[in-house]
């Protein structure tokens, strides 16, 4: 499978300009775009990490606590960020963030973003936390401002705490930065994941929280997910012509943030280094947005290129208006929605024609051993 697709992605290459809106000719691309990997806890070691192919690693994931500050990291969560921030050794303009968060982790967010003097004690702990542990910015992952999320404690004027929440951050990473003498270029980062679909965006005041952000990862997958008891496609680039729910796509989720007045070269692309599936689908077009009325399955990678893609029954399709790879297999009524080289090659097509910072993906480990979509990531920037 690793090489199954490099002559489509040659052809594809030198076409991509006509697929893409006319408007774009006019955006300006960045020189140096980032690529972001969110690493989390376990199954991988220091050698593992080909930090050549990275501009930041954002460690996931340390967590509000009900005192209003951030609970103690594990002993394994800092050995791990000193080995991440070991790897400066071999590429010295690595940025190591902590990522704050993450789907359940975000019980307590509303209360410590909702009082000046709590959102004080917060910004004081999380920058203390990455003093303590020599990182260069931490990344909010709120999952969701004034949405129910994992079960969290959720506010109407979560909307607006969120912004004055990454405005005490901002200040206190700041602070920090006059003391230890990290300015412009250097200075502390503050990044946020912000959700792709548009109940995000009518949750939060993007165009005011953005001045306080270096970037904006969207997390333009899941946008269908284990909830959902039809399938589709949970990170499509454009919108298919058979999806009927009323989701996004990875564009339109840019296109709602810009509207809402967040900068295109402050946005990072969420890519998603794993895949979603459904089991007893109906047999109709390939299993696509058709219901499922059995399990869902949560696939990393490494294992579909392994077990399934045009392997054990199972038949790769192509989307091309949305953009991304689909398989089906009509014997066990199975179907998945991935990534593979030639969704990520129209993906960072995209995001450079469309002078976006970059691209972020969830998770390291999930192409840990294949590299595949890394690989392909690093050659389309």
């Amino acid at each position: 499978m690793k090489n199954t697709h490099l002559a489509h992605l040659v052809a594809l290459a030198g076409t991509l300009a006509t697929q893409l809106p006319l408007s774009l000719s006019a955006q300006t691309t960045p020189k140096s775009p980032v690529i972001i990997g969110y690493v989390t806890g376990n199954g991988w070691t220091k050698d593992q990490i080909e930090v050549q192919k990275l501009t930041h690693i954002n460690y996931a994931f340390a967590v509000p606590a009900a005192n209003g500050k951030l609970a103690p990291l594990s002993a394994n969560d800092s050995v791990n960020l000193a080995n991440l921030t070991a790897l400066r050794a071999r590429k010295k303009d690595l940025r190591i963030l902590l990522s704050i968060g993450g789907w359940g982790g975000c019980k307590y967010f509303s209360d410590v973003a909702l009082t000046e003097a709590s959102r004080k004690t917060f910004a004081d702990d999380a920058v203390a936390m990455l003093k303590k542990h020599h990182l260069d910015g931490l990344d909010i992952d709120w999952e969701y401002p004034a949405q129910i999320g994992d079960n969290n404690i959720f506010r109407p004027q979560d909307k607006q705490t969120y912004t004055l929440l990454l405005k005490a951050l901002r200040d206190q990473l700041d602070q920090q930065g006059r003391q230890n003498n990290r300015l412009k270029t250097n200075h502390y980062l503050l990044t946020s994941a912000t959700g792709g679909d548009s109940a995000f965006v009518s949750h939060t005041e993007l165009g005011k929280a953005q001045q306080y952000l270096d970037f904006v990862n969207i997390m333009t997958y899941d946008l269908y997910h284990g909830n959902d008891k039809v399938t589709g496609h949970h990170s499509p680039l454009g919108q298919s012509k058979k999806e009927k729910q009323g989701r996004n796509s990875s564009m339109s989720a840019v296109e709602g943030h810009i509207r809402a007045g967040v900068p295109a070269s402050k946005i990072v692309l969420g890519l998603p280094f794993y895949g979603r599936g459904w089991t007893n689908v109906a047999d109709k077009d390939n299993g696509l947005y058709q219901p499922a009325a059995g399990k869902h399955l949560f696939i990393s990678h490494d294992e579909l290129v392994d077990k399934y893609i045009d392997k054990n029954g199972f038949t790769r399709y192509w989307d091309a208006d949305a953009g991304v790879p689909y398989l089906w297999n009509p014997m066990t009524h199975t179907f998945f929605t991935y990534e593979d080289e030639a969704s990520l090659a129209r993906k960072t097509a995209y995001a450079k024609a469309k002078g976006l910072a970059g691209v972020m993906f969830w998770e390291y480990t999930y192409d840990l051993k294949q590299k595949t979509l890394l690989n392909a990531v690093v050659q389309g920037l």
